[in-house]
Parts: C-alpha cells; sequence; structure tokens
C-alpha cells in the first residue's frame, strides 16, 4: 500500500474492535471460499495510483479516489441487465471497460483517453495487490481447511493473480465457471456442484454485505471483516453485527485465530 493510501485509509472511522458471535460452531466446517476483489486483494490503491500518473501526464486534477468508487458502482450497472436475464453473459474485464467508458463519459472525459489508453487503465483490474493480512491468514487457515475462492472477477484474472502472489488457495473458482456473477445462486452453488462440499460445510468469507446476505440465504454461514475505502473515500465503515453474518473479524489473521488456525 502507497503511502498516501494509508494515510488515506488512517484518517476513515473503521471500528476496530468488531463483535463476534460467540456461539459460532466451526466443527462442521470443511472449506472456506473466499471473495476475493477487495476482501482478499486491493484494487484502490493500484487504481488510485494508475489516476495519479494519468493526472500527471494529462495535466489533469481528478480524484481518482472518487474516481475508483464510481468506476467500481458503474461495474454493478453493467452486471445488473446479466443478473435479469436481458442480457448475455460478459467476461468481467468487459464489465469493467463499458463502466470505464461510461465514467469517462459522464466526467467530459472521453476524448482525453484513447482506446488504447482505456484498455491499460481497465488492465490495472488485474493488478491487484493482496492485503497485509491477506497472505499470513490463508496460510494459517490452510493448515486447518481446504481454501477457494469465489470471486465475480474472470478465471483468468484471478488464477494470475493468486500465482503471482503465491496465496494459498487450494482451488479457484469464480463465477466465469458459471457465466454469472454474484449475488445469482448458482455462483454460490459451483461449491457444491464442483468441489463436492455440503452447504453446512462451508464457510463463506468475505467484506462485501450484498455477497455475504446472498451467500447467508444460499445456506452458507459467513464471516465478514473490513476494508478501508469499502465505501470510498472519507465514508464510514459499517461494521454493526448483521444478522446474516455469523462471524464478524477485524481481517483474515483474525479469522484464523477465531477458527483456531
Amino acid at each position: 500500500m502507497t503511502a498516501a493510501t494509508s494515510a488515506v485509509a488512517a484518517t476513515l472511522p473503521v471500528k476496530r474492535t468488531l463483535a463476534q458471535v460467540p456461539s459460532f460452531d466451526a466443527s462442521g466446517i470443511k472449506v472456506l471460499a473466499f471473495d476475493f476483489q477487495g476482501s482478499c486483494v486491493d484494487y484502490f490503491t493500484p487504481l488510485m495510483d494508475a489516476g495519479r500518473r494519468i493526472n500527471a501526464e494529462k495535466k489533469l486534477d481528478l480524484d481518482w479516489g472518487v474516481m475508483t468508487k464510481e468506476w467500481r458502482d458503474c461495474y454493478h450497472d453493467v452486471m445488473e441487465p446479466v443478473l435479469a436475464h436481458q442480457r448475455d453473459y460478459v467476461p468481467t474485464e468487459q464489465v469493467y471497460r463499458e463502466g470505464l467508458d461510461t465514467l469517462l463519459d459522464r466526467h467530459g472525459l472521453s476524448a482525453k483517453f484513447s482506446k488504447e489508453e482505456r484498455d491499460r487503465l481497465n488492465n490495472v483490474w488485474g493488478q491487484m495487490i493482496p492485503w497485509p493480512d491477506t497472505k499470513e491468514g490463508l496460510g494459517r487457515l490452510r493448515k486447518k481447511f481446504a481454501l477457494t475462492t469465489l470471486s465475480n472477477a474472470g478465471m483468468k484474472t484471478v488464477f494470475q493473480m493468486v500465482h503471482r502472489h503465491q496465496l494459498p488457495f487450494d482451488e479457484v473458482l469464480t463465477g466465469e465457471l458459471a457465466r454469472s456473477y454474484k449475488p445469482a445462486p448458482e455462483v454460490y452453488q459451483l461449491i457444491l456442484s464442483m468441489l463436492g462440499y455440503n452447504k453446512e460445510e462451508v464457510l463463506f468469507c468475505a467484506t462485501h454485505f450484498y455477497d455475504l446476505e446472498a451467500a447467508r440465504k444460499f445456506g452458507y454461514k459467513t464471516a465478514w471483516w473490513p476494508r478501508p475505502l469499502e465505501n470510498g473515500p472519507g465514508q464510514p465503515i459499517d461494521s454493526e453485527p448483521k444478522p446474516f453474518v455469523d462471524l464478524n473479524v477485524a481481517d483474515i489473521v483474525g479469522l484464523a485465530a477465531s477458527l483456531g488456525a
């Protein structure tokens, strides 16, 4: 994480003492399924760094913290027609690319970015970096549980990041295999249909509440931790206990400690 981003993150109003459900029983859990983007890896820092370079090259004064948050929101807007069965599935990389075009149009910046520049900026989504606790936490958890990703990103993107950063996952699963995106039930079903587990053996782990709520509705136990800038720059992180979250922890190392790993 860059010094600038660390400084921003340090000012965010996040509750560091998080409530944990004392009655949570992990004795039947065999596999932990992790959301990847945002939960295990940081996309804000690489995108904000790329944005600062663009500002310098193009003599712009864009707030790339705000721009990144808006881009992620555009990503959800592009996904919605697919989830509503109003459009055929498209790879997540294309979803981001269409979202970028929408973002630049909204801010009157379309003429300032060539196709090649847009493609390069879009590729930064494949350059996400692990949060400081991710590798240690996963390493500890893997001694006790099987680990898989369950991401909306493409298979190639997640596989390459897992390999590049040597993250100790046993399996890589993404919505691309179901030709859909979370929170569609068919994506959560992948853990059962492709890995052979039963619902009661799965703990789904993520930062995003919409994802956790859908996973809990599907029948999985759930674990949550906060990440800086989850709601955009300067916005508070909601750490209040949710009825669809079984386990609240500080980060992935905290998850390992809570599960006795």
